[in-house]
């Protein structure tokens, strides 16, 4: 018998509709409180390393997700300069096993699509424009209070609502995201026939500049640049103005973004959780409980790996206990505890114009241990 019979859920993101898929599976009866009045349908590419596509296939969801992206084993380095000149293309290890590809990019509104559909035929609920206020610790149950004055009862509450997190601040984590110093340009755009993987330009008017293809007709493209004052800026120009820096397959990118292809601009944070992720009935997952810059693309990975993990400490444990938590904690605090330093460190360099700094060695190092299932 499972730890659990009823597990609410806050956030319809990766981490909180994969929880509750495998939960739902196990029979465990299990609840999405979202925020948002109707499913999202906004966003731009994601990339998705092998250990998050391993998760995705425990779902069942590989062959579907398979269909509407672009796999790829190899990263190109490419040269700031007029050309775009390709210095090396490495192989990538294939972090999920050799039956997946190395890593895989697609267009990210369509993932959470698919996603839900699966939570859906689960039999999750998931009831939008449901806002938590605040959070009671009943010690045999949770009861969580929402804007609109419900009040509902849950074995187990799960903060899976992001960055910001809403439940990390009901039960006094006080946690919270810190800038790492860098800003980045992101936009969508049809993909030049040259863009087969994902290519980084280290260097010149940007920390980088790099893409991503999501499909055979489209990819997301970024420049990494020191965080300025751009908050809320979607000036296509601005990011076009940059990308003129660059060669090669940026020359179609900038023709695009000044066509008017959508951009938008964020700042970098990180954070992680120290010691325990939950207090009392409830604990966090995802971003909630850690981020870090996109540096190394493992977001969407650690997020669906805690997922996965609590699934199967809930399903095999006998109750929400204390050995329950130290083996839920000992798979996952150190493991992205791992990702984040990583993730920060190579922007540090970066920032700091490191010429020295062993970046094969941080991202080997990392993915040899990811290759190993959480």
């Amino acid at each position: 018998m499972a730890a659990v019979s009823t597990v609410g859920i806050v956030g319809a993101g990766a981490a909180g509709l994969a929880l509750a898929s495998f939960l739902a599976d196990a029979g465990i009866k299990t609840e999405i409180l979202e925020k948002s009045q109707a499913p999202s349908t906004l966003g731009s590419g994601i990339t998705l390393q092998g250990n998050a596509l391993r998760i995705l296939r425990q779902l069942g969801l590989w062959e579907e997700i398979s269909a509407h992206g672009y796999a790829f084993n190899d990263l190109g380095l490419r040269a700031p300069n007029p050309e775009g000149t390709v210095l090396a293309i490495l192989d990538e290890m294939q972090t999920g096993g050799a039956d997946l590809p190395a890593t895989f990019g697609m267009y990210r509104p369509k993932l959470a699509a698919i996603m839900r559909e699966r939570a859906l035929a689960a039999g999750v609920v998931i009831s939008y424009g449901k806002t938590v206020k605040t959070v009671e610790d009943l010690g045999s149950a949770v009861r969580v209070h929402t804007e609109g004055g419900e009040e509902t009862d849950y074995d187990l509450l799960v903060g899976a609502d992001g960055i910001h997190s809403t439940v990390r601040r009901a039960i006094g984590i006080t946690a919270e995201p810190q800038p790492t110093g860098m800003g980045i340009w992101r936009a969508f755009v049809p993909r030049p026939a040259e863009v087969v993987r994902t290519d980084l330009t280290y260097g010149g008017h940007c920390f980088i500049a790099g893409y991503c293809p999501t499909g055979q007709e489209d990819m997301y493209a970024y420049l990494v640049e020191r965080a300025q004052d751009r908050h809320d800026q979607k000036d296509t120009t601005i990011m076009a103005e940059l990308a003129a820096n660059y060669g090669g397959p940026w020359n179609e990118i900038q023709q695009s973004l000044l066509d008017g292809a959508p951009v938008n601009y964020t700042r970098f944070t990180q954070h992680v959780v120290d010691g325990n992720w939950h207090r009392g009935r409830t604990v966090i997952i995802g971003d909630a409980a850690h981020s870090c810059p996109p540096t190394i693309a493992q977001g969407a990975a650690m997020a669906l790996e805690d997922a996965a993990v609590l699934a199967e400490e809930l399903i095999a444990g006998q109750s929400v206990d204390n050995e329950l938590w130290e083996k839920f904690h000992t798979r996952r605090a150190e493991r992205a505890s791992a990702v984040v330093k990583a993730s920060v460190q190579l922007g540090q360099w970066l920032l700091d114009g490191e010429k020295n700094a062993d970046v094969p060695g941080l991202m080997g190092g990392l993915a040899s241990r990811l290759v190993v299932p959480a």
